[in-house]
């Protein structure tokens, strides 16, 4: 039994790495992170001195990916000196198109290899299951008396590893995905290749076209790695220590492209302040900020600030407020129907968080408790902008048990306490309305836990841990399922 084991660890290992593969850009995928110019004959160009090699008209260079001051990736190609045709547009584009298609082969040929090694594993693992299976039924037939206790607990084992089967059977289906992908690009630089030697005998829309379908398709692979399902929470990171023992802190996760203010509220009722910090570096060392009065004080730490709007319960109500922080305006107001509030149905810690707002790859949602649930946990999704609710179940966990709660991809985490020893183990999955009982420890490193909300731009848990601010990035197990091509 250990060495199949062994080989599930080493394989959900594997797959929770292709998070951070594809939750990168196309150059980051192929770990291109070098200071040096490759050529595709084999030579080299170190940025340091300039030196080219000794025929650069002959070949295509490429530069490794580098980012800039504000995190966005920059990729290099410096392609072939071309004396004729040189000042043909058509040429420009063929290039152009080349060179598009060339940093997209490299990308798959490293997922590809990537993906067979891992299903090497998969089937290794898949034939020492099966085998196992036909084993435990051998000894089922003839050692029922000798043997009735051990095998009890074995058989027990295989029940939980049978489960991984039809997972493992969705592995290989991905593997041949991406070896469809990489044919598709090598035969496409084919075409290219040709066209560099006979220009005009080819439809250069119709290439662009299927340049383009590609690059989608691609789009459309990784998007399917969006969402998953939480495995693993990291240590924590203390970002900046300020503030009383409860508050709150957060980012946009609908910000513009190179923004990256940070917003702070501090204590959990009779507070109507919020700061605005530039940037996560001025939030950290510095406290210079911009300060918003809310109209209305807030009660308890489930705010958020989604979409250039703060959503907030109004204190000693079941109110719920939009409110533009441009404008400083209220944009929408609704009541919560039901739900309860002023310390009716709070997290074990107290604190009025009656109603916690949280937002994750689906929106903008509310988890609270009513009457007519006994004291559960209720989830609703919400319009961000009228805050109706849209759709609502009702759990059976009780509220005042959890410590705290987040959602991912539409599924809600629990804690099972705020203070000491703490992990993740209870999951209501909305998709399916099922749940089941986890258990993901994480460290607790302040003692008093008091907010934790995930924000889906950063793949990170946000924490107000005893007067510290807090990160927790988390691991996402991934199935890339393969719809219709």
């Amino acid at each position: 039994m250990s060495v199949p084991l062994l080989k599930i660890g080493v394989v959900l290992s594997t797959m929770a790495m292709i998070t951070n593969w594809m939750s990168q850009t196309l150059p980051s995928l192929v770990g291109l992170n070098t200071t040096k110019l490759t050529a595709a004959t084999g030579g080299t160009l170190d940025r340091s001195t300039g030196v080219l090699p000794t025929n650069p008209e002959e070949s295509f260079f490429f530069y490794s990916s580098a980012q800039d001051s504000e995190g966005r990736c920059i990729c290099t190609v410096v392609a072939p000196q071309q004396t004729m045709c040189s000042r043909d547009a058509r040429t420009k584009q063929l290039r152009q198109l080349l060179e598009k298609v060339q940093n997209m082969s490299q990308s798959i040929e490293v997922l590809d290899r990537r993906t067979q090694r891992d299903l090497q594993y998969v089937e290794k693992m898949e034939n020492q299951m099966r085998g196992l299976e036909s084993k435990f039924k051998q000894v089922e037939e003839s050692h029922k008396q000798h043997l009735a206790r051990q095998f009890k607990a074995i058989k027990a084992k295989m029940e939980e590893l049978r489960p991984l089967i039809p997972v493992l059977e969705e592995y290989k289906a991905d593997a041949k995905l991406v070896l469809q992908f990489k044919e598709e690009v090598q035969n496409l630089t084919s075409v290219l290749n040709e066209l560099q030697e006979e220009i005009g005998a080819y439809d250069y829309e119709e290439l662009q076209n299927r340049v383009s379908n590609l690059e989608e398709r691609l789009r459309a692979c990784m998007q399917k790695l969006a969402c998953g399902k939480l495995t693993g929470i990291s240590d924590p990171i203390t970002i900046k220590t300020s503030g009383s023992r409860f508050g709150s802190w957060m980012t946009d996760p609908l910000a513009p492209e190179g923004e990256n203010k940070v917003w702070y509220m501090d204590s959990y009722h009779n507070n109507r302040f919020v700061r605005e910090y530039k940037s996560m570096a001025d939030f950290m060392n510095t406290d210079n900020f911009t300060s918003h009065r809310l109209p209305h004080p807030w009660s308890g730490t489930g705010q958020v600030v989604y979409n250039g709007s703060i959503y907030f319960n109004k204190y000693q109500s079941h109110i719920i407020i939009r409110f533009d922080l441009k404008t400083e305006t209220i944009l929408k107001t609704r009541s919560l129907d039901y739900a309860g509030y002023n310390n009716m149905y709070h997290y074990a810690w107290g604190g009025h968080s009656d109603i916690d707002l949280m937002v994750d790859e689906n929106g903008l949602w509310a988890v609270y408790a009513t009457n007519q649930n006994a004291g559960n946990i209720v989830i609703s999704k919400l319009d961000p902008n009228t805050l109706q609710s849209l759709q609502t179940w009702n759990t059976s966990y009780p509220k005042r048990s959890a410590g705290e709660a987040f959602i991912i991809c539409g599924t809600l985490y629990v804690t099972n306490g705020y203070s000491g020893g703490t992990k993740v183990h209870y999951a209501y999955q909305t998709n399916a309305s099922t749940y089941e009982y986890i258990d993901i420890p994480f460290q607790n490193k302040y003692s008093h836990i008091s907010m934790l909300d995930y924000n889906p731009k950063d793949r990170a848990l946000y924490a107000w841990n005893n007067g510290h601010q807090i990160l927790y990035n988390v691991t996402l197990f991934h199935v890339i399922r393969s719809d219709e091509l």
